[in-house]
């Protein structure tokens, strides 16, 4: 495992770079910690015939909360747990937020401010055209990715990472695709607090703003801390170059 890491709140919401390192090739920004593990995956991967590419890596806070408050306004589309299309204009705003959550986190609390985390594909299994959904279905048998979720089921946990929304805990719905790099993203959940959180969202431009903050404590035990755990084999002895 790495030694300790000590996260700023502005590094933890989202709020600055100064933890990333940018990749040219392939294009992400991952924290510094988490390139050369990502890079001996990716090779790994490749070795067996796959384009392991990182689609979504650091995301900011302004990034985030440009998809908060268009989901929340309906200029976004949203969708109910089982990946259903919901209308917004039905929903009173306290339903907008339990709806956003359920796929998109909260400005300042997605694991993809810590640059830990990322959404993967392979590169080489799209068909010519085809339109990305990132959707279960596309990682399941007679899905493109399939062969990406088979292999990394077998391999990724030896390199540190692991999925963190494998499981449907009642809180943000099981995303086969997204990746964390456990040693760095462990540390990082272990110190987002509650109360800083709660400042950060205060001081934005959040939409529904009241209903965030007045359910945030409830929102911050369904939705942030409530990720299917590392296993050890993750955390402990990560390959690297």
């Amino acid at each position: 495992m790495p030694e300790p890491l000590v996260f700023t709140l502005d590094q933890l919401s989202g709020r600055t770079r100064e933890h990333l390192s940018e990749l040219a090739r392939p294009a992400c920004a991952l924290h510094k910690e988490v390139v050369s593990p990502f890079l001996t995956l990716r090779a790994a991967a490749a070795a067996d015939g796959i384009d392991l590419v990182a689609l979504s890596s650091f995301r900011d806070f302004d990034r985030q909360l440009a998809i908060w408050n268009g989901k929340f306004r309906g200029e976004r589309p949203i969708q109910d747990r089982a990946g259903r299309p919901l209308d917004v204009t039905t929903l009173t705003p306290a339903q907008r937020v339990e709806a956003i959550l359920w796929w998109s986190a909260l400005p300042g609390a997605s694991r993809h401010h810590w640059g830990t985390d990322f959404d993967v594909v392979d590169a080489n299994a799209l068909p010519a055209g085809y339109k990305l959904q990132l959707i279960p279905a596309e990682y399941r048998e007679g899905g493109p990715f399939h062969r990406l979720t088979t292999w990394l089921d077998r391999h990724m946990h030896a390199f540190g990472f692991f999925r963190p929304y494998t499981t449907d805990r009642g809180g943000v719905a099981p995303e086969p695709w997204h990746l964390s790099y456990a040693p760095v993203a462990s540390q990082a959940l272990s110190q987002l607090r509650l109360d800083g959180l709660r400042a950060v969202l205060a001081a934005s431009d959040i939409e529904g703003k009241d209903e965030v903050l007045s359910a945030l404590a409830a929102s911050f035990s369904t939705y942030v801390v409530n990720v299917d755990p590392p296993p050890s084999a993750a955390l402990e002895s990560p390959r690297l170059v």
